[in-house]
């Protein structure tokens, strides 16, 4: 059985960056999104994407951003990924040239098999908690067994994840992925190294 894969998103400092990349995390995310309180600048991204070994996915996450914007920060940053947390059309995310993640969040009563169908060409769906006016991030799960049957071991699973419900979480849905962000954090967009410990260490035991 593959490994669950781990993507370490927020990602705001170098050496929170490094820590990840260290303790064995598969992708880090940087967040283009100005009113999220883990929203960097293109100079800090492009600090913290040097800082990590050739081996780790840098992934851009963005919201409804304007396709000048995308294109600035692959250019300055040097993205492995792009990932869309906004109403972006499928048209939309498959203009940069580089492969991408459609976030979806888990709205009472979505149909998540005909919202994935509208993007053939993702590389991968993140499934994410839904909070009205809130892009991502929120720290809430919702209902694993909302989701069908077909998609869980293709989808990232996000949404509340932490060590303590990870590994319940992967023996429920055998996710392709987990990302996480506040679950792993001292404080919003500052994350603690014995948390990342404790979250990949989680993931690994299943």
């Amino acid at each position: 059985m593959p490994r669950t894969r781990v993507k370490i998103c927020g990602i705001t400092r170098v050496s929170d960056a490094r820590i990840a990349y260290a303790l064995g995390a598969d992708a880090i995310g940087l967040v283009f999104y100005k009113p999220s309180s883990r929203n960097i600048s293109v100079d800090q991204a492009v600090e913290i994407a040097r800082a990590v070994g050739p081996f780790i996915s840098r992934v851009g996450l963005f919201v409804n951003p304007s396709a000048e914007d995308v294109e600035q920060v692959i250019r300055q940053v040097g993205l492995d990924r792009l990932q869309f947390h906004g109403d972006e059309s499928e048209a939309f995310c498959r203009q940069f040239g580089l492969p991408y993640i459609k976030a979806l969040r888990a709205k009472p009563g979505v149909d998540f098999q005909a919202t994935v169908d509208q993007y053939p060409s993702a590389m991968g769906v993140l499934l994410d908690s839904y909070k009205p006016g809130v892009a991502g991030g929120t720290g809430e799960v919702f209902d694993w067994q909302s989701i069908p049957t077909a998609l869980r071991s293709s989808i990232i699973l996000a949404g509340g994840l932490n060590a303590g419900n990870v590994s319940e979480a992967i023996r429920a849905i055998r996710p392709a992925a987990v990302d996480v962000s506040g679950g792993v954090e001292e404080s919003p967009g500052i994350k603690s190294a014995d948390k990342i410990e404790a979250f990949i260490e989680a993931v690994n035991r299943e």
